[in-house]
């Protein structure tokens, strides 16, 4: 190896020209050798594009490739192109020769450059070409257009020689103010990287033709006056302005590049970590050392300037990991190193542990052994990482924990940053936010969510051979995957690649993950389940069908809303038979009552279990099962509450593959669901009544806040539906809820504000009934006895109007308000078994002639939950202070002795006054009847006392 002296020049103590001829010359040494290396990697045609590209530059002929027309600016900076050059552009174009221009001609094209991974140990078949156009500060606009288009042409030509290429024109001017006009390579994501892609450049591009980087010819040293030896090398003329090109300087990174090429990168992680990991490390080790931060352009510089010239050593992506290494080193952290030696040997991607393809080995090879050699690394950790395209859930899942750890790390390492600078980094509060709701949305670990591990680390995680087994323990249901085909009783000596707690939530992971595809075979051990094989077959093919996979990048402006469910799928009775009892006996069950809910004369509930899959707008695939009596209504119930306020709506589908009544269980099951939402979509909010078994379930759709209250019977259903309500609420009933209750008839007829009365007159008995449905929707139910309809009704006519006098009375004219209306119906037929109906009644005259006993109620707060009570009858006042214990029996004996019929028939309350114990609260109406109701009890219970 030759030996190169180190150069220090010094523009204190003078230039010396030959020292910079040496300078330029040592560049551009290693400069043809990373071309060379480039070359040597390249098809043929790939080759002749990038041979060629200085030449279609440097002229405008119509018969070569990117001809635009004769104005396009060409003409490249000090470029005479070789004999051998000029062969190969006839071999494209034989017509074509050569007229080299006669005087000076215009070079309006500066520099060609080509950067990034060609010429590096990192280096691929499908490695791209970016290409840097520099050209001249005074090109017109129209100039710059016929340049771009040009550029363009140049791409398609690339593309039909099998190349890759993306062209950036480069105003230096401009570029070193931190304008530019689109992004510059794939990896930059945009102005805010303008001195790290600077430094990306410095160390990567590969000359081409034209200028050299002024750059070059300033030692490392003398960067932080970069200006000042510039001026020094063209003014005083050891440079001339014509030979080099000036795109700036790395002596200060502002603390915005970092947080910009921190969060592109691990955006780009999150689908591919191991080509994001070593440029994301390195962003974490210049923003570790600012504000002194060193960039590795300059420790290749400063190695070129020392005479170290060797290619492997300043490989661009050795320099990374060279300073990566060093960093850990540091900092005791020997597992990041190991990933990042994983991260870097694929990225490489020579598989050392196999022979090469041909005899001799390539120099990215031979370098990689011996840094395989350097780190330890043995012949099976070699043939592991060689085998990546065969790695299954096993490996995957390790590595995965690996790089979720460094991208998580990182995340907080660049959090952490930006607020300790938060006086020098522009505001990214938001972006920083956008990408912790991405890594969140990807990799955090949540109850239900289906955990995806592979995020670019292997290309198929497939099986071909997996065994199911249904394995339940004492303490819970289990569910097992292991790989190969296991016998019965071989599953028990086997680790499982997966098991969880239910079928769907390990189908579903096996799904996301794609461990289960159209080639595996499934062989399955159902145990106590139900499950059989067509069950399963349809339950896989459901989740393909409803869950296409992969998934998608989730866009920026969806990440920055709030998460909404976009699919749901309800997968029913999953391993289950709902009718298992009659299956065994091979019966099959005859019934007119065909509903799911309540099927058969014993009103069984078909909906034994639910498996919610939900996707959501991030992404995130989460699985939740119901189980248990209430298993229908709380999977609705959180279905519900997951909707968004507004927008759209969720795909709904709902599947049921059991093996008894299965088409007829989903369809119930969905359009129930589908109601629901209808109805949580009115403005109405209603009350949605449902009947599952012998059960009844009241449903508050209250967007957000939908909650069910479990009923156990008519009784508790009508004592639930009697409690106050703040505002009116329809009621919206089930087609089979109350199926033969009159109760249904009065629910359905309920209308806002108004006080509805429907009583019913029985056949040959001494009672009647009556409900009422007041202004707010609460319901109240007695049994009086009847004699006929007018004592029946008039006492309870003569009560509401009091108490709407009473109420209107107490508004005051400021406060008009709508007069609550009194309706009667009367329900027809008598008898409850025949199909009825309701009958409009008019209310009960109450002629003022027609005398009736006045027994008005006051009540008030007593001492502790105790109320006081006074009773006025017929305006004369009985109160506990004068009688206590025995007002009531006292009450009686006046009302008695009031009477000329010795029949002790039912006093009723006339008015009531409640005021002093509700202050400004005015509860419904139902409330009065309820207190009046109690009030009546007490004193008709003295009434019939001897």
């Amino acid at each position: 190896m030759t030996r190169h002296l180190p150069l220090r020049p010094n523009i204190d103590d003078g230039i010396d020209r030959k020292v910079l001829t040496q300078l330029r010359a040592r560049f551009l040494r290693v400069n043809q050798g990373r071309q060379l290396r480039a070359m040597q990697a390249l098809s043929s045609r790939q080759q002749r594009v990038l041979t060629l590209l200085p030449l279609l530059f440097h002229v405008n002929h119509p018969l070569l490739p990117g001809y635009v027309s004769a104005q396009t600016p060409a003409g490249l900076s000090g470029f005479e192109p070789s004999a051998e050059l000029l062969v190969e552009a006839q071999r494209l174009t034989r017509s074509f020769a050569y007229k080299p221009a006669r005087g000076p001609a215009p070079t309006p094209i500066h520099g060609v450059f080509l950067m990034g991974s060609l010429g590096t140990v990192a280096q691929a078949e499908q490695s791209d070409m970016d290409f840097w156009v520099c050209h001249a500060s005074d090109l017109s606009e129209a100039a710059r257009g016929e340049l771009r288009r040009k550029c363009d042409l140049l791409q398609d030509w690339a593309a039909s020689q099998g190349t890759e290429a993306h062209f950036f024109l480069i105003d230096p001017q401009r570029f070193r103010s931190g304008e530019r006009e689109a992004r510059l390579t794939p990896d930059d994501c945009g102005s805010t990287q303008h001195v790290l892609l600077l430094d990306e450049f410095y160390r990567t591009a590969i000359w081409l033709g034209g200028r050299i980087p002024l750059w070059w010819l300033v030692p490392a040293a003398d960067e932080h006056r970069y200006e000042q030896v510039t001026e020094v090398l063209l003014s005083k003329r050891f440079i001339r302005t014509e030979e080099v090109l000036d795109l700036g300087h790395l002596a200060h990174v502002p603390c915005g590049e970092f947080i910009g090429a921190g969060m592109w990168q691990l955006f780009k992680g999150i689908e591919s970590p191991h080509k994001s990991a070593l440029k994301l490390l390195l962003t974490e080790v210049y923003a570790s050392e600012h504000p002194r931060v060193e960039c590795l352009s300059l420790r290749f510089k400063q190695s070129v300037y020392d005479g170290q010239l060797d290619l492997d050593e300043l490989d661009p992506y050795i320099l990374i990991y060279r300073r990566l290494e060093g960093y850990l080193q540091a900092r005791n952290e020997p597992e990041r190193l190991e990933l990042m030696r994983r991260c870097l040997y694929l990225k490489v991607n020579k598989k050392i542990s196999k022979p090469p393809r041909n005899r001799a080995k390539s120099w990215q090879r031979l370098l990689l052994e011996r840094l395989t050699r350097e780190w330890r690394w043995s012949e099976r950790q070699l043939a592991m990482l060689d085998s990546r395209s065969q790695w299954k859930v096993r490996q995957v899942s390790v590595e995965r924990q690996a790089l979720v750890n460094e991208l998580n790390y990182s995340y907080r390492f660049l959090s952490s940053f930006a607020g300790s600078q938060a006086g020098d980094v522009p505001p990214e509060s938001r972006e920083l936010a956008l990408l912790g709701r991405r890594l969140y949305a990807a990799f955090e670990r949540r109850a239900g969510k289906v955990e995806f591990i592979n995020p670019g680390i292997a290309p198929d995680l497939g099986e071909d051979t997996l065994t199911l087994v249904h394995c339940p323990t004492p303490r819970a249901e289990r569910w097992a995957l292991f790989n190969g085909n296991l016998g019965a009783h071989e599953w028990q000596d086997f680790a499982p690649l997966r098991q969880a707690r239910s079928l769907v939530e390990l189908l579903a992971w096996c799904h996301r993950n794609g461990v289960i595809d159209s080639g595996t075979h499934l062989s399955l051990h159902p145990g106590e389940s139900d499950l059989g094989e067509f069950e399963l077959n349809h339950l896989l093919s459901c989740l393909t069908q409803a869950l296409p996979m992969p998934l998608s990048s989730v866009l920026e402006r969806v990440l920055a809303r709030a998460r909404r469910p976009i699919q749901e799928l309800l997968l029913i009775n999953v391993g289950l038979d709902p009718l298992k009892q009659h299956s065994q006996m091979n019966v099959h069950m005859t019934s007119e009552r065909t509903d799911p809910l309540s099927y058969s004369g014993v009103r069984e509930n078909l909906v034994l279990t639910l498996d919610r899959i939900t996707l959501n707008s991030w992404h995130e695939l989460m699985v939740e099962r119901y189980e248990g009596p209430n298993a229908l209504l709380d999977c609705l119930t959180d279905l519900l509450n997951a909707l968004p306020a507004e927008g759209e709506r969720p795909e709904l589908r709902v599947q049921c593959f059991c093996r008894n009544r299965a088409s007829a269980i989903a369809e119930r099951t969905e359009e129930l669901l589908r109601e629901l939402i209808s109805d949580l979509d009115s403005k109405a909010r209603p009350r949605y009544l449902l009947q599952v078994a012998r059960h009844y379930h009241l449903l508050e759709l209250t967007p957000g806040q939908v909650r069910h209250t479990t009923l156990e019977d008519l009784p508790v259903l009508l004592e639930h539906l009697a409690q106050d309500r703040a505002e009116y609420n329809p009621i919206r009933l089930d087609r089979n809820a109350l199926e033969g209750e009159d109760l249904a008839l009065i629910l359905s007829a309920g209308k806002r504000g108004c006080i509805q009365v429907f009583y019913r007159l029985h056949d040959n008995e001494d009672q009647a009934q009556i409900t009422v449905l007041d202004e707010q929707g609460a319901v109240w139910r007695t049994q009086p006895p009847f004699h006929d309809e007018t004592s029946l009704l008039a006492p309870l006519q003569r009560f509401l109007q009091s108490l709407l006098y009473r109420r209107n009375a107490a508004l005051g004219l400021e406060q008009p308000r709508q007069p609550l209306e009194i309706t009667y119906q009367q329900l027809l037929p008598n008898a409850p078994l025949r199909a009825q109906r309701l009958e409009p009644r008019p209310a009960p005259l109450l002629p003022v002639s027609q005398p009736f006993y006045d027994v008005q109620a006051i009540v008030e707060p007593g001492s502790g939950q105790r109320a006081y009570i006074s009773l006025f009858c017929n305006h004369r006042e009985f109160s506990e202070l004068e009688y206590g214990d025995k007002l009531f029996s006292s009450v009686a004996r006046h009302i008695l002795a009031q009477r000329s019929e010795t029949q002790r028939y039912p006093c009723y309350i006339t008015d009531l006054d409640l005021s002093s114990l509700l202050g400004d609260r005015q509860p419904s109406v139902v409330h009065y009847l309820r207190y009046k109701a109690s009030l009546e009890e007490a004193l008709n219970t003295a009434l019939r006392a001897p």
